[in-house]
């Protein structure tokens, strides 16, 4: 089956030595000097770091295998190694953000950035509340305020304007907006049509993002929603015929990812003095399964830790014995990537063309 994307460079032709850079990414902490001061994390489960660990949540990702291939084991992370942002901040230069729910999280370690991202949370308030406790969005820039104003305590004013002006936001928000709220059978959204209900995680995200830009932030990321149709917990699902995704599952998404890209268009035109990128992560990941062979992966339909049909009826259980070859698998539970496909998702973010990344990549963007 074809995932439907726009046209843009195929990375194909970089071979073995593309499959070489990811093996840098994967194996490095951090690559050079920073070329940012701070990194600021906001989102969900694909990004949490270990908020999660510290709340009353069923979305926990600290223990085995979570964590299998991860220097120093299970942390709360949601895949077997590091997530995409953990990736992001070594091409930057940047050591791994402590997250903002960590007691330690204080003083001169909050001062490369710190992580928000909390497992279950999405743009709306209530998305994810089946899972207990999780920041939302709002909830994630209220903890921000939180740290700028120990920030504050500890730089002038003239020094925390250029360090807040030179830092890099990464938003990753909008799966669970679907997953565990639009597409449940018992959503308050289920009148909403896809557009409408685009429309209104738009707004609310709109909102979100001008309010930090407000307080000093000008370098903004953020990722758009990747095909959610095609993860093992939606193909298990029965709502498509084996070995394929389920089509309606990702035409909806366009709503949201086109809107995505021209709210970046409208900042951009609005706030003179700042950047704002569009992760096209639907596009990336349409490649990759498209193109499996050329990534290195062998299975693109079936995780590499789970319970039942594609292994994605029931998520990673704790000690549950994953696959062995995880660099084969491009989905590592029901619903989060593998270490492998997060490289490749952090690589085109950072270096990759506009149709990656727009309008520019991170790359240029830290160079500002």
């Amino acid at each position: 089956m074809m995932i439907m994307i726009s046209e843009g460079p195929r990375w194909a032709w970089l071979g073995g030595a593309y499959l070489i850079l990811m093996a840098n990414i994967a194996a490095s902490e951090t690559v050079g000097s920073p070329q940012v001061p701070a990194m600021f994390v906001f989102g969900d489960s694909l990004v949490d770091n270990g908020n999660n660990n510290y709340l009353s949540s069923l979305a926990k990702a600290n223990y085995y295998p979570y964590g299998c291939d991860f220097n120093g084991g299970p942390s709360g992370r949601f895949t077997n190694g590091r997530t995409i942002v953990d990736m992001l901040g070594a091409l930057l230069g940047l050591p791994y953000l402590p997250a903002f729910a960590d007691p330690t999280a204080v003083g001169n370690r909050i001062l490369g950035g710190v992580n928000y991202a909390s497992a279950a949370g999405g743009i709306l308030d209530e998305t994810g509340q089946n899972f207990g406790q999780r920041f939302s969005l709002s909830q994630q820039v209220v903890n921000f305020e939180t740290n700028l104003d120990e920030l504050r305590r500890m730089m002038s004013g003239a020094n925390l304007t250029q360090y807040l002006a030179k830092s890099v936001v990464i938003l990753v928000f909008g799966s669970n907006d679907y997953i565990n709220n639009y597409l449940l059978p018992t959503s308050s959204y289920s009148s909403y049509t896809p557009r409408d209900y685009a429309n209104l995680l738009l707004n609310r995200y709109a909102r979100q993002i001008v309010a930090l830009h407000s307080v000093g932030l000008r370098k903004f990321l953020l990722a758009g929603i990747g095909p959610l149709g095609c993860i093992p917990n939606q193909r298990a699902s029965g709502r498509a015929p084996p070995g394929r995704c389920v089509d309606s599952v990702n035409q909806m998404l366009g709503n949201f990812n086109e809107g995505l890209k021209s709210l970046v268009d409208q900042l951009n035109a609005r706030y003179q003095g700042a950047i704002f990128l569009y992760g096209n992560t639907y596009a990336v990941f349409g490649d990759i399964l498209n193109n499996p062979a050329t990534y290195g992966f062998k299975v693109i339909d079936t995780a590499c830790c789970g319970i039942g049909r594609n292994q994605g009826q029931i998520t990673c259980l704790p000690f549950a014995v994953p696959c062995a070859n995880r660099n084969d698998y491009l989905f590592w539970d029901a619903f989060h990537p593998t270490e492998a496909a997060n490289a490749i998702l952090a690589w085109r973010a950072y270096l990759g063309p506009p149709n990656d990344c727009y309008p520019i990549n991170l790359q240029q963007m830290a160079l500002l």
